[in-house]
């Protein structure tokens, strides 16, 4: 029993930390880029009001894109409902909009200034760019953070794209749900407890690698 809730303990660290570093990969360039263009206004409208939609719709989109007879099936040939890799897509898909509209408000500020200093110093957009990104880095990471902590503790998705299948697509979430369904409500204020702790240890963890980043 101990061993079972270590894997699924150590599966929900995997799921939802690869979810956010996928989301990180294409909401890092979007923030910075529209931070740099100032379209503000249209772009927080969007993105914040992204960022309250219903996670089963997008579970529900995700299930009949992913499933047997959606597109990625007929097209790739490639089964992806039920496995842990679904649960990394649907993860990150969902703290995409929390990520941007993060990073955006935090990259904006930075390039106000840093942006222009380097333009005018003879820097390319590039080098103007890794300038923004690697003065922002405590601010990414606790923007990382937030998206984990909010993936970590996601139960619809993880449901509908992993189907909750024992030692495969079990997670915290879905095994406290599990537990409070079987009526084994102490499993699940345990589960819940560790669950908080994972958030807690992650976050302390990645302060520290940031100050020694700073330092």
């Amino acid at each position: 029993m101990v061993d079972e809730t270590v894997a699924t303990v150590l599966r929900s660290i995997y799921v939802s930390g690869a979810a956010t570093l996928l989301a990180m990969v294409w909401s890092l360039p979007c923030s910075l880029l529209v931070a740099t263009r100032g379209r503000s206004k249209v772009v927080e409208a969007v993105v914040e009001s992204l960022v309250g939609v219903p996670t089963v719709l997008i579970g529900l989109l995700l299930y009949l894109l992913l499933s047997s007879s959606g597109p990625i099936y007929r097209v790739l040939g490639v089964r992806l409902l039920y496995t842990p890799q679904a649960m990394v897509l649907g993860q990150a898909v969902l703290v995409t909009p929390l990520l941007i509209s993060t990073t955006y408000r935090l990259l904006r500020s930075s390039a106000r200034s840093l942006w222009e200093l380097a333009m005018s110093l003879g820097a390319s957009r590039v080098q103007a760019a890794l300038l923004v990104l690697r003065e922002s880095v405590p601010g990414i990471v606790a923007s990382g953070i937030m998206g984990f902590s909010r993936a970590i503790g996601e139960l619809g998705i993880a449901l509908m794209l992993g189907g909750n299948i024992r030692g495969y697509t079990r997670v915290v979430a879905t095994a406290i749900a599990m537990d409070v369904a079987a009526g084994e409500f102490e499993e699940a204020v345990v589960l819940g407890g560790v669950l908080v702790l994972v958030v807690v240890l992650v976050a302390v963890c990645a302060k520290l690698l940031t100050r020694v980043y700073g330092d």
